[in-house]
């Protein structure tokens, strides 16, 4: 069979296609850090170490530090392994983050895990959030805690992004599937984005709308990347489609989760989620067009704040702790 006529965007269809039906990223490419990112700020609060392969950002009282990838890439998988800082980490912010905001500063396109540290014997709370076209005044967050303690060891943090459809996973589980509707016109990201990692003082309201600061006695905060995965289409930002056949490839790339991979993804979402924008009456009283409601989310984040999701009045003394979750939950995610 003759494949050198196969357009370029071919190859990136079947081992998009191999990773989702795997469920796995491991049939993907790990590159050396200096083969895909280089330097963003942080002079020597970046450190590369000696076999390439994982880099330290630290954040201390004179900087934070962040790393960004060479290309912009339109669609792909895109994915890399964190530690996070231990102990007492409030009002630190670790985010690993696809965006092109210093090419298009007016209508910046957005795809974001963030971090936002840690009070000192609480559960960890991991972000997500897209913005599409600058439209920054409408927030899509959901908020988790995790199953494990993410500054004990590596965990993987991977996101797909197609023409169609945008998911997160977690050690490729997936937590969060965004569709693309007619409905969010250009507020779906549509545009090149570059990939970024950074560390940062977000005190003002990473950790409990800014209650909880950064406490530099503790500094400097190190967390650590490796099993750098950029899997995408790379492309010329003023010619988006001079590298591959996007249009091709987005429609071929696979637009379902599995269902084995749905229902770990409705166990994840029914034990760890803790916010989500589509049920936030307090934000919307319309849920936006793209929200898709499940009646047991909706009853489940009532309970837990009934003020945020349910519009009544919170009664003290009746909040809904959540505590640590236990090794045999974990086991059934």
């Amino acid at each position: 069979m003759e494949f050198s006529n196969l357009p370029s965007g071919f190859f990136l269809i079947l081992s998009l296609f191999a990773v989702l039906v795997s469920g796995s990223r491991r049939t993907l490419p790990i590159i050396p850090f200096d083969e895909g990112y280089t330097q963003l700020f942080g002079d020597d609060n970046l450190v590369i170490h000696k076999d390439g392969k994982k880099v330290h950002l630290s954040l201390d009282e004179r900087t934070g530090s962040g790393f960004v990838s060479q290309d912009l890439y339109l669609h792909g998988y895109f994915s890399a392994s964190i530690k996070l800082p231990p102990d007492y980490t409030a009002g630190v912010v670790v985010a690993f983050y696809m965006s092109n905001g210093d090419i298009f500063e007016n209508n910046h396109d957005e795809i974001d895990f963030e971090f936002l540290g840690n009070i000192r014997g609480k559960d960890w709370r991991i972000q997500t959030n897209i913005y599409g076209n600058g439209s920054t005044s409408i927030g899509r967050e959901e908020r988790y805690s995790l199953w494990f303690d993410p500054s004990d060891d590596f965990h993987q943090y991977s996101i797909l992004w197609t023409n169609s459809q945008i998911i997160f996973y977690v050690d490729n589980v997936p937590i969060r599937e965004v569709k693309r509707t007619v409905s969010m016109g250009g507020d779906f990201p549509s545009k090149p984005m570059s990939l970024y990692a950074t560390i940062w003082d977000g005190s003002d309201w990473a950790t409990n709308g800014g209650k909880y600061r950064v406490n530099y006695k503790y500094a400097p905060y190190v967390t650590e990347f490796s099993d750098f995965v950029l899997h995408g289409c790379a492309v010329d930002p003023v010619e988006p489609t001079s590298k591959c056949d996007i249009a091709e490839s987005s429609e071929a790339i696979p637009t379902d989760i599995t269902p084995l991979q749905r229902i770990k993804m409705d166990s994840f979402r029914t034990k760890y989620m803790t916010y989500s924008y589509c049920y936030d009456r307090a934000r919307y009283k319309v849920p936006p067009s793209e929200c898709v409601i499940s009646l047991q989310e909706a009853e489940r984040l009532k309970t837990f704040d009934p003020v945020t999701f349910g519009g009544g009045r919170r009664h003290h003394g009746k909040r809904h702790r959540r505590s640590r979750s236990s090794h045999a939950e974990a086991i059934s995610i």
